[in-house]
């Protein structure tokens, strides 16, 4: 695909230019130990010397080669005139599966709790208590500190082993003693920082501290407290509070949290409609679930407590599945695993994924992930079929790690009833790409009846599965257990079991190899089941994030002014070079290209080569071949012959393009309606509708009703 860009460029606005933190945290340099401390006793800078010397410990996770080390700021004179915020604040115990006893007082009482509230706000989130003495005890015991750092705009927080912070908001974490999990990923010293994601479309990301394990090494408890405080003492530019020194001990955990500012954030916060997509769902308003603490919000971050902040909730059935795939990898099975996981819609399928996938990545280097959900991707736009290799951990709801996949296959629309034999025929595709080498998870469809149960006993027997979880919520299951047994007998879209005499004369050994091990996992967080009914939390809503997410990469990596769409300069690409076709739907030849403008088209390279007929080639058929990304066809100038396109895709990539499908996917309409710096009418909008204008079509409006049928009765 021949294409040239147009050499202009927009003028960019400074902002955030008071931010005391660096640009780019997320690719930012880490500086190397200091080799001298502030303020520090001759009794311990032996021992700091030998940490500035000495080398990490090996991790439990393989490390990766692009992992760097946690270092330390160097301290400078003008640091020390910088100011250090030490707040302490106290966390509800949050258990795996429980809450916390709802208080049914009376009005008096709730006037009076209102009261109390107002004032732990005004005094900085430290809230007062008069609970009974054990019960303080409890909340003492349960007690977090965190220090702000003004000169870095970071914070220190000082963790008790088995303590858990449950917390919406975002911010990059880096542990620096002792090690923590978060989604069944454990972060250790010497590791890299992660950036976590916990907007209110998803269930709360948790933070559990186990602290320091020194059965592998050779210094103990006491030199493990010198090092803890040494540590503390390296990310601070003044002397830290002699309160939080005094906090620290050998089992404890401390971790490092930083603003997270990246072109997502930057791009989303632009829209009004998700100025809070990462604050607070209307749940946790109403039951004032929030912490208000200055050190945390000042990184990003809102503590939660009571009934809210449970976090991921794992039943007895989640943690043995969890607990026997890893077995599977750890050598107990003949082969690398692949489990396909399966169930209703929102049963929690997309969140098992992710944890599975980050507990295999404390053993493994990478986990391959196949993608076969049209509607809820992982990693790619909606509408794609792909597989990934996955080497790093998921911290955050898909709309928060977009990645250009190994392989894709562009399908075009968020269901595959119309054409399920493509649908199949495009994951078999994707299957012959499966390395073999690391462990495979297969993400599916919600669909479980009808032909997309046949879909589900298909996928089992083509893609070789070895594992198969299967969620379910209530007292029954929503369709039959997809057994061993089962599979004997049931029928696929495309596949059959076998006949009585192929199974007699197949030898044992043979279908011993082609069963698999059946794991059911019954759901029992709240809400599992039904469809997700706050804001950010319809599946409509999920795919728009996931497309901004993408068209997000557009945005420049440095802060400045967010760019419209129309701000772009398009890619220009002659009729002659690629051939057009639509997914979804047959369209006549002379109307495809009124129907694609302004559309979103899929990248796609075809192994034959576009032949030119002195105009836009049409494809006949849709073809299953390689996309490498989606794009924005911006306009069609058919007096010179072209094509104008926008996409993140980079042009050494673009050269191999030589088709454009288009789909039923269409732009989030935030990114029509809301085109910054336009005078006038906005391009591509009007209110002037015509069923005359061809192409044109009328903006569908999600108004968030509940049809009459699924209105529930009191």
């Amino acid at each position: 695909m021949k294409v040239h860009k147009v050499s202009s460029r927009s003028q960019h606005e400074q902002r955030n230019a008071t931010k005391h933190h660096s640009k780019n945290k997320w690719h930012k340099k880490i500086r190397s130990l200091d080799s001298t401390l502030l303020n520090t006793s001759s009794g311990t800078a032996k021992l700091e010397q030998r940490i500035a010397k000495r080398e990490k410990h090996t991790v439990k996770r393989l490390k990766k080669l692009n992992a760097k080390p946690v270092t330390i700021f160097p301290e400078n004179s003008c640091a020390k005139e910088g100011k250090v915020e030490a707040t302490s604040v106290t966390f509800a115990h949050v258990h795996t599966n429980g809450g916390t006893e709802v208080d049914d007082s009376s009005a008096s009482v709730d006037s009076q709790e209102w009261s109390e509230y107002a004032n732990s706000v005004l005094q900085n989130g430290m809230e007062s208590s008069t609970l009974p003495d054990t019960d303080q005890q409890k909340e003492d015991e349960l007690q977090f500190h965190a220090h702000l750092d003004h000169t870095h705009n970071r914070a220190v927080l000082v963790m008790k082993q088995d303590q858990v912070l449950c917390f919406r908001g975002k911010c990059l974490l880096t542990c620096l003693y002792g090690h923590v999990e978060v989604l069944g990923f454990t972060i250790e010293e010497g590791q890299q920082p992660y950036p976590l994601f916990s907007p209110p479309s998803h269930c709360p990301l948790t933070i559990k501290a186990f602290g320091n394990n020194f059965g592998g090494s050779s210094k103990n408890k006491k030199e493990g407290l010198l090092e803890a405080k040494a540590i503390i003492r390296k990310y601070f530019s003044s002397e830290p509070s002699k309160k939080l020194i005094s906090e620290v001990d050998s089992d404890s955990c401390v971790v490092l949290l930083e603003p997270l500012d990246t072109p997502l954030t930057r791009f989303l916060s632009s829209f009004s409609e998700l100025a809070e997509i990462f604050g607070l769902n209307s749940k946790e308003i109403k039951s004032q679930a929030a912490i208000y603490n200055p050190v945390l919000s000042a990184v990003g971050v809102t503590a939660l407590r009571g009934p809210c902040a449970q976090g991921l909730v794992m039943s007895p059935s989640y943690r043995e599945a969890i607990s026997s795939l890893l077995s599977a990898w750890a050598g107990e099975f003949d082969r690398c695993p692949v489990i396909l996981v399966c169930g209703g819609k929102s049963v929690g399928k997309s969140t098992f994924n992710r944890h599975l996938l980050n507990s295999l990545l404390n053993h493994t280097v990478s986990v391959e992930f196949l993608e076969c959900d049209l509607g809820q991707t992982e990693f790619t736009p909606p509408g794609c079929l792909s597989l990934c290799t996955v080497t790093e951990p998921l911290l955050g709801p898909p709309f928060t790690h977009m990645r250009d996949p190994k392989h894709m296959v562009y399908y075009g629309q968020a269901e595959c009833h119309a054409d399920i034999d493509r649908y199949l025929e495009s994951l078999k595709s994707l299957w012959r790409h499966v390395s073999g080498e690391s462990p495979v998870i297969i993400n599916t469809m919600g669909w479980i009846r009808g032909h997309g149960f046949q879909i589900l006993v298909d996928l089992i027997r083509l893609l070789s599965v070895t594992h198969v979880v299967q969620l379910s919520y209530g007292n029954a299951p929503q369709c039959h257990l997809l057994t061993p047994e089962f599979l004997r007998t049931a029928h696929g879209w495309q596949t059959h079991p076998p006949t009585t005499s192929t199974l007699t004369e197949e030898p044992a050994s043979h279908l011993t190899i082609r069963s698999h091990i059946f794991l059911s996992v019954q759901s029992e967080f709240e809400g599992a089941g039904t469809s997700g009914e706050m804001q950010h939390q319809r599946s409509n809503e999920l795919r728009d994030l996931a497309l901004l997410s993408y068209f997000s990469k557009l945005q420049s990596s440095e802060p400045g002014p967010i760019r419209p769409l129309h701000c772009f300069i398009p890619y220009q690409v002659p009729h002659s070079s690629v051939a057009i076709g639509v997914t979804h739907c047959e369209v006549a030849p002379n109307n495809i290209l009124y129907a694609a403008n302004a559309s979103i088209v899929g990248l796609c390279c075809l192994s034959e080569k576009v032949v030119d007929r002195g105009g836009p080639v049409v494809l006949s058929q849709t073809p299953i071949c390689q996309c490498v990304g989606l794009g924005v066809l911006r306009g069609v100038d058919m007096a010179r012959g072209l094509y104008f396109l926008v996409t993140p895709v980079s042009p050494s990539v673009l050269r191999h393009v030589n088709c454009l499908l288009l789909g039923e996917i269409s732009l989030p309409k935030v990114l029509l309606t809301k085109q910054l710096g336009v005078d006038g009418d906005l391009p591509y909008v009007t209110t002037d509708y015509s069923f005359e204008v061809k192409g044109a079509g009328k903006l569908h409006i999600y108004k968030g009703l509940t049809r009459p049928g699924f209105i529930k009765s009191n």
